[in-house]
């Protein structure tokens, strides 16, 4: 599985207008909304911020990795955004975040949810990848970093 068959450039917001952890992921999962990708919002944000309360998703490097199975979602669904102003996620390295990876997905469906946590992880860990996301200037150009890097990883 890839990544860019699951994200859709229209799901990727580049400058986050968030200041706390709670609006980037609000931010991300109205975006998803917006974009058809769900069809409960409430329902999704309620579930990825009680997720996000028994342990931070900031894996470090700059990185959180929200996420939620959602009854009522019929699919895996991702979000990518980049703040504008790094945010505190409470990292287990301590720095603020500024890559958002929001994921949301059906309970009975959670193979597809474990591959893209530890496939974002694993591309997330790479510094040119931070590297050229951080120089992207459209979703397009992100799409296409993120597209570039999987090709590499097989």
């Amino acid at each position: 599985m890839r990544l860019t068959e699951l994200l859709k450039s229209q799901n990727i917001k580049l400058g986050l207008d968030a200041k706390t952890k709670t609006e980037a992921i609000t931010e991300l999962v109205n975006l998803l909304a917006s974009n058809t990708q769900i069809a409960d919002p409430q329902k999704v944000l309620a579930t990825v911020l009680e997720r996000e309360a028994t342990r931070t998703t900031g894996i470090g490097n700059g990185v959180a990795i929200p996420h939620g199975k959602c009854a009522g979602l019929t699919d895996l669904a991702i979000a990518l955004g980049k703040c504008a102003t790094p945010v505190d996620f409470q990292a287990i390295d301590g720095r603020p975040v500024t890559w958002i990876w929001l994921l949301t997905s059906p309970p009975d469906k959670p193979n597809p949810h474990i591959h893209a946590l530890a496939r974002i992880s694993k591309l997330m860990t790479m510094e040119k990848v931070r590297r050229d996301l951080l120089a992207a200037q459209t979703p397009e150009q992100a799409f296409e970093v993120i597209q570039q890097a999987e090709s590499t990883m097989g």
